[in-house]
């Protein structure tokens, strides 16, 4: 026993039994394998007796065995086992044949688990939606989805439910990314009206404006005398007030402008726990459907919290992705439209000034920088087919932005299509070119000008958006209009909004903003009643989307930039351009327009521009520029 050949034998069987359990850490997983198989046969045999059938042990032993021996080297798996397994202390233990099951019930189920895995996804693909192929349609110029089946309510609960406990289970995965598919499927597959009756009464020039304005005013009175707690300190019509409310009212009465400007000082100096403190307040108090300045503050609250956040550009590109349909467009200008004279004067001065300057002329070129759904157009090709003489050739040129999204062109594209049908309609020659681009990347170029035609520029209220000094100090607009001057219009036709808030000061771009939404909102509350179903849309699509921009934005993520009328004078005559005078007979009639409004509407002319605005606040400048020979 303890001869040296004794001690040098244990010493060797001692090292190698140390190194065979470093070797073979999962020895005891393989043992477990063992005993979980076993279990298994035992618990599908009964099935197998109940059947009537032999349980099919040797064949699917051999079977495995043989499935097993792939994975081995060509010398066989029964010599690669013991040559892994010669002399180790395993073998000694249990001996070659244990060890060798041992290693062959570990190829097993490893197979077992890869059969189950495929079963698994047989029958995850019960539970995924069918998805037809994407199929280019060259009539409608696009992707359209020939055909979708939907899931159940409770089918697609279990995939949330599924999805929630399973995150990383390739079955979920997979389902998971075919729900987004889908989905990106049905954003892709939405289909516009492009035309139709309602389009027709709303954009042609038969439409009876005087009696439309007088069943919104009805309206209002309607809904005056229903509830008239709610307009006791409103005015109605013209002059017309309600009595004003008690002196106890009157005390618990909050001014939700000093608020809303004390929660921006508040942000600015970076006391957010006052600044939340205030919100909650304003939130409280400011209704969605309650009077002018509750909506005003509903609105600013939205702008002020996100910028407490931090996540201003993130909503404003939320609010602009998803876009609101042309036929709730049309609502709202419809009712812009009736409640205040801004769109009626802005269209009419520009139409008169072109065909004013198509006269004795065959074809027409307009530019539309900032086209958006074409609303100013199917007037204009109506009255172009009265025309003495017969109408000219019409070519539009459509100028915008792209869309966030997956079609960036689709708007314009739709917009051209409804205008070729009004064109058609009347028998007016037309042709239409979209162009999808920043307006300073655009080349004349891109533009095919032809010198035989009247060029004409139109802008209106768009040029704002390009970004000034703040932003570069060669700034877009600037580039734009030089761009402008070297196309060599007949005439620019240029309507701005008439803004002092692109200052890059917070607090002072806040106040601005604040006056000049509290007009237009007073402006809505004073004349549409405030249960019409288009007037949210009218606050939120044209009005607060724009405003929260300004609130909440900064950097090249600000793009609401306006200046004043004055600021734009100087701009565009150091760019080259000569101001027109105000045609005295548009100036007139749009004067006329006025009268069947408000009585608090202003429209003046002041310095070569025509001025619209709403008590007394100028909102709106039109004006008329040709270049300086």
């Amino acid at each position: 026993m303890d001869s040296p050949e004794y001690c040098q034998t244990n010493s060797n069987i001692t090292l190698d039994y140390i190194n065979r359990i470093l070797m073979e850490e999962d020895i005891d997983e393989k043992i477990s394998i063992k005993k979980g198989q076993d279990a298994l046969q035992a618990t599908e045999k009964p099935f197998y007796d109940i059947l009537g059938k032999a349980y099919p042990s040797s064949s699917k032993e051999t079977a495995i065995n043989g499935d097993s021996q792939a994975d081995y080297p060509d010398n066989g798996s029964s010599s690669y086992h013991e040559q892994a397994c010669s002399g180790s202390f395993v073998s000694d233990l249990l001996g070659s044949q244990d060890a060798h099951s041992i290693t062959t019930d570990w190829s097993s189920e490893f197979d077992r688990l890869a059969l189950q895995f495929r079963r698994g996804v047989e029958e995850a693909k019960r539970f995924i939606p069918n998805i037809e192929k994407l199929v280019d349609d060259p009539e409608k110029n696009g992707l359209y989805a020939c055909k979708q089946t939907t899931e159940t309510t409770e089918q697609k609960g279990k995939h949330e439910n599924k999805i929630r406990n399973h995150p990383h289970d390739p079955h979920v995965e997979h389902i998971e990314l075919m729900e987004a598919r889908n989905s990106k499927h049905m954003a892709i597959s939405t289909s516009e009206t492009i035309r139709d009756e309602m389009f027709d009464s709303i954009l042609l020039c038969n439409r009876q404006l005087p009696g439309e304005v007088a069943n919104l005013r009805g309206m209002m009175a309607k809904e005056a005398s229903d509830n008239p707690k709610k307009f006791q300190s409103k005015g109605y019509g013209k002059g017309q007030r309600k009595p004003h409310s008690s002196k106890k009212k009157q005390k618990e009465a909050i001014d939700l402008s000093v608020l809303l400007i004390q929660c921006a000082q508040a942000i600015a100096s970076n006391n957010h726990p006052f600044a939340s403190e205030l919100l909650r307040k304003i939130r409280h108090h400011a209704l969605p459907d309650g009077d002018g300045s509750q909506r005003l503050a509903n609105c600013f609250a939205d702008g002020l919290e996100a910028r407490l956040a931090g996540t201003g550009s993130q909503m404003y590109e939320k609010l602009m992705a998803k876009q609101t349909s042309t036929r709730d467009m049309l609502k709202a200008y419809h009712l812009y439209f009736v409640a205040c004279p801004f769109e009626m004067v802005t269209y009419y001065f520009s139409n008169k000034t072109i065909i004013d300057a198509l006269e004795g002329k065959t074809t027409l070129h307009i530019v539309d920088f900032g086209i958006l759904f074409g609303f100013q157009w199917p007037c204009l090709i109506q009255r172009l087919a009265k025309r003495e003489g017969g109408p000219p050739k019409l070519r539009i040129t459509g100028v915008d932005v792209p869309q966030p999204g997956f079609r960036p062109h689709e708007r314009i594209e739709e917009t051209g299509k409804r205008l070729a049908e009004y064109a058609n309609m009347f028998n007016v020659p037309f042709q239409y070119h979209g162009i999808a681009s920043r307006w300073e990347t655009i080349c004349i170029e891109d533009l095919s000008i032809d010198k035989d035609e009247v060029l004409i520029i139109n802008c209106m209220s768009r040029m704002r958006k390009l970004g000034d000094e703040t932003e570069n100090i060669d700034s877009a607009r600037d580039r734009v209009l030089h761009m402008m001057k070297r196309m060599n219009p007949q005439v620019f036709i240029l309507g701005v909004v008439n803004g002092l808030y692109s200052s890059p000061f917070f607090l002072t771009r806040f106040r601005e903003v604040l006056f000049h939404y509290s007009s237009l909102f007073d402006m809505l509350d004073n004349n549409v009643p405030r249960n019409h179903e288009a007037r949210i849309l009218v606050e939120k699509d044209l009005f607060g989307n724009d405003a929260l921009n300004a609130v909440a934005c900064e950097g090249a993520e600000r793009i609401e930039r306006p200046e004043s009328y004055k600021q734009w004078q100087m701009r565009i005559l150091r760019a080259g351009f000569k101001q027109r005078p105000v045609n005295q007979a548009i100036l007139n009639r749009s004067v006329h327009y006025k009268e069947l409004y408000h009585e608090d509407f202003v429209i003046d002319e002041d310095s070569g521009w025509l001025l619209q605005g709403w008590k007394g606040r100028i909102i709106q400048a039109l004006s008329t520029w040709k270049v300086e020979t």
